[in-house]
């Protein structure tokens, strides 16, 4: 009988040189307490804490969790809690080992990510990979992009963010802004030192920041390997949570905070890379261009970007980003060389922005339609069209379809979406339209502000 995904992942974990220098990194930093994480479809993480005493116990075992812990343990509106209901099997969460890091801000706990699995007992599904970790579901789709193309996707994520809080407010003058203003940055300068530093010290390449508008940040970090910026986006997260508690405020990576500010988005800076080569750009010519590969790349991003909004805008709040025209976020499918109001931005040469993605995503989903996306365009040669020029605010280009602007639209454009869909696979994409479904039904079932303050008084 051959070996299952879980035996292997057992028999990694077994690396005695690997086991010494974890246990060694323990011992000096004097940790105590150590927690295995998983990322649920919304991008949530969850896990355990465990006494570091019991490593190689872990290591052998992993942790067990309930399966709909995958699903945030959310319950629809019925009352049953979905990924499973409430008698479904715990999963198994296999620490990876050279995810191990020691949290800077509390030296006594470390952390390891988790690779998700059926549990051994099942029958037929035993010991397989959970088909809905979204953080596995990456790690498939890009390795069987990389065996069948020899290419391998770098990212950099742009994770704009807001703070509120004692200290935070800015003045700026009536119809200007605030972004790039040194002053700014000194006002926040004990969150973005607290940000860099602990990121800097759980392995993040932290490169530069600015501020943009009111209590927003973007603080960025080398491009890498496309499965590395996901984890990297995750702890960042956790890190910027952290600095929060720390030093009394917020921290929310809420797309849309405010009716008049600018959203916070997430773009991805994409590239193609064979061996050190990036294959988007030719080499020596300074002009931005893309090379032929390049195009159907872009074309295949450009196609299925309206099946990919259900992840890049996860959230009902999501879709107000894109309502605002002229703050920056895209209101058409398109691209253009260096144009900040399109889709996707061509930055640099071999570089791809794009610019759907906001705050609050799953950055294991984006990449994993990103390369399904990639992978459709270099098979069917799909052609991106003309760049687009000028303001894409204005008009409709009518090459791809329509750009979905509410929950609701973004679930039925995926549904059609064979390709986004199929990367995903069927079980995790059902369980992300049941989950979003319920999300766009509770809040079209809630009485909101707005409706309060233009409909309350105004009849007779």
């Amino acid at each position: 009988m051959s070996p299952t995904p879980l035996d292997l992942h057992r028999e990694a974990n077994a690396d005695a040189g690997r086991i010494q220098e974890i246990s060694a990194a323990i011992d000096a930093a004097g940790v105590e307490f150590i927690y295995y994480q998983g990322v649920t479809i919304t991008g949530r993480v969850i896990g355990k804490v465990v006494p570091a005493g019991h490593l190689h116990r872990n290591l052998e075992r992993g942790v067990n969790l309930h399966r709909t812990a995958i699903s945030d343990l959310q319950s629809d509106r019925t009352g049953s809690l979905m990924g499973g209901g409430v008698h479904a099997a715990e999963f198994t969460a296999m620490p990876d080992l050279n995810t191990f890091a020691v949290l800077p801000w509390d030296t006594s706990v470390a952390r390891f990510f988790t690779q998700i699995y059926e549990p051994d007992h099942l029958p037929v599904l035993g010991g397989r990979r959970l088909a809905t970790d979204s953080r596995g579901v990456l790690k498939r789709v890009h390795a069987d992009f990389t065996a069948s193309t020899g290419l391998v996707m770098r990212s950099g994520c742009e994770p704009e963010m807001t703070w509120k809080g004692p200290g935070t407010e800015v003045r700026f003058s009536p119809g200007s802004s605030p972004a790039y203003h040194v002053e700014n940055l000194e006002i926040m300068r004990p969150v973005y030192q607290r940000v860099i530093r602990y990121a800097k010290a759980l392995g993040i390449n932290m490169i530069e920041g600015d501020y943009e508008d009111p209590g927003q940040l973007e603080l960025n970090w080398m491009f890498d390997h496309a499965d590395l910026t996901a984890d990297r986006l995750v702890v960042y997260r956790q890190v910027c949570r952290q600095v929060a508690r720390e030093l009394g405020l917020v921290a929310s990576f809420m797309p849309k905070p405010a009716t008049g500010m600018m959203g916070n988005g997430c773009h991805h800076n994409v590239s193609l890379w064979r061996g050190e080569e990036n294959i988007l750009a030719e080499p020596g010519r300074t002009e931005l261009h893309l090379t032929d590969v390049g195009k159907h790349a872009l074309g295949g991003i450009l196609t299925h970007a309206a099946g990919s909004m259900l992840i890049n805008g996860s959230t009902v709040n999501s879709y107000k980003r894109y309502w605002d025209a002229g703050q920056f976020a895209p209101s058409q499918i398109n691209w253009g060389l260096d144009n900040k109001t399109c889709t996707v931005r061509l930055s640099a040469n071999g570089r791809l922005e794009y610019k759907l993605p906001d705050a609050s995503v799953n950055p294991y989903l984006s990449h994993a339609a990103l390369i399904a996306a990639v992978a459709d365009g270099l098979d069917q040669n799909l052609d991106p069209g003309a760049p687009t020029v000028g303001s894409s605010y204005e008009g409709e280009s009518g090459r791809f379809p329509r750009l979905p602007l509410t929950l609701a639209e973004a679930i039925d454009a995926f549904g059609k979406d064979d390709v986004v869909r199929g990367a995903l696979g069927e079980e995790l994409s059902d369980l992300l339209v049941e989950y979003k479904s319920d999300e766009w039904a509770r809040f079209c079932a809630a009485v909101t502000d707005w409706e309060q303050e233009r409909y309350e008084q105004a009849i007779p």
